[in-house]
């Protein structure tokens, strides 16, 4: 507890929470700047622009699905918050989730258009391939990591109420799940049904290469 106890002045310092929320911004800088990165890439040939117009096309349609649903469910649970705990707990909860959801959808746009690049830079070796696919997955890591700097920062330097961020943290972590289970169901659908159309339709056998 000793060697704990010398560090307790710096989380009660005012500047510990400008140094938060300048994380947060850096975070989403350096994110907004390899998504530059990735997107000014070639897209590859048609057959690869073809196949990655597809992929997007069923990406968003899960999304839209998915944030409909979820959004009728922060509804009913931000109205229960706000009876039980107070406005400002709710309000967190409001922010948490807009965050949480923030990052997933500009993370798998980003994910989803890096796919035919990562493919095409895969031309000139592993190391162009992975280092595309690398920067384009960063993006996501990095909007999770300074979203949530900056709404957890942000909030509390406005309110100064601790106990509020129990809201903020359950609208992120319920986004989260509730993305995690659909997009995984949504994943595992989309697996099942290319290996189906590949054997039934196209006749290619099992642990074909193709």
């Amino acid at each position: 507890m000793v060697g704990i106890n010398f560090l307790r002045p710096l989380f009660t310092s005012p500047g510990l929470e400008w140094f938060v929320l300048g994380s947060g911004v850096l975070s989403l800088l350096v994110g907004a700047l390899l998504s530059w990165w990735v997107l000014k890439l070639p897209r590859g040939n048609t057959k690869m622009q073809e196949i990655s117009d597809a992929i997007k096309e069923g990406a968003e349609a899960f999304m839209k699905r998915q944030y409909m649903v979820i959004g009728g469910v922060a509804v009913l649970i931000t109205v229960l918050l706000w009876k039980t705990l107070g406005g400002t707990t709710a309000v967190g909860f409001v922010v948490g989730a807009i965050a949480s959801s923030l990052a997933g959808i500009i993370g798998m746009s980003v994910a989803v258009r890096a796919n035919s690049r990562t493919t095409e830079a895969a031309r000139g070796g592993l190391s162009s391939a992975l280092t595309v696919a690398f920067r384009g997955g960063a993006v996501t890591g990095l909007l999770v990591v300074g979203l949530g700097l900056l709404s957890v920062g942000g909030f509390y330097f406005i309110t100064k109420d601790v106990a509020s961020l129990v809201g903020l943290g359950l609208g992120g972590s319920l986004i989260s799940v509730f993305a995690r289970l659909g997009g995984g169901i949504f994943t595992k659908g989309a697996d099942v049904g290319t290996d189906m159309v590949g054997k039934l339709e196209a006749g290619i056998p099992e642990d074909d290469p193709r």
